[in-house]
């Protein structure tokens, strides 16, 4: 993911927000701490999703993370806000991954892969036509 030029650029991602650090989020030397990096990322995922959620008929569709990573690529200080921009990077079967930049300063300082699995009463279950519909309309932009 660090290596697509694309994934740095905050133009690139259809779902973007911007939130103020907190002092509690640096860390002794003064920088944005590796927890509150983690949870910026979170938030942006979890508004994607609600703002997924508000869309008719995908008001109770679940998914659930498989897997996570994120990269570092640049120190974050506080107090100077951060951006983070949210695209779908990849739609399966059952689940997709979803692409998240930090910026700040405007300089890119880290990347974020989420992958969600979608679930039903059953278990993992394959994306209703709607919800793939709609992660389509929110992939990362082309160059």
């Amino acid at each position: 993911m660090r290596d697509d030029p694309r994934r740095r650029d905050l133009a690139a991602y259809p779902f973007r927000i911007e939130m103020v650090p907190r002092f509690g989020d640096m860390d002794l030397n003064r920088h944005l701490n590796n927890v509150a990096v983690a949870r910026f990322y979170e938030e942006g995922r979890v508004r994607f999703h609600f703002d997924l959620h508000r869309r008719p008929g995908l008001e109770r569709f679940r998914g659930f993370i498989a897997h996570l990573a994120i990269d570092y690529l640049a120190e974050g200080h506080w107090p100077d806000p951060v951006e983070i921009g949210v695209g779908v990077v990849h739609i399966g079967g059952s689940s997709y991954r979803l692409g998240l930049a930090m910026i700040q300063r405007g300089a890119c300082i880290g990347l974020c892969d989420s992958v969600l699995v979608h679930r039903d009463e059953h278990g993992n279950a394959p994306l209703p036509p709607l919800l793939r519909e709609a992660l389509e309309s929110l992939r990362l932009r082309a160059e």
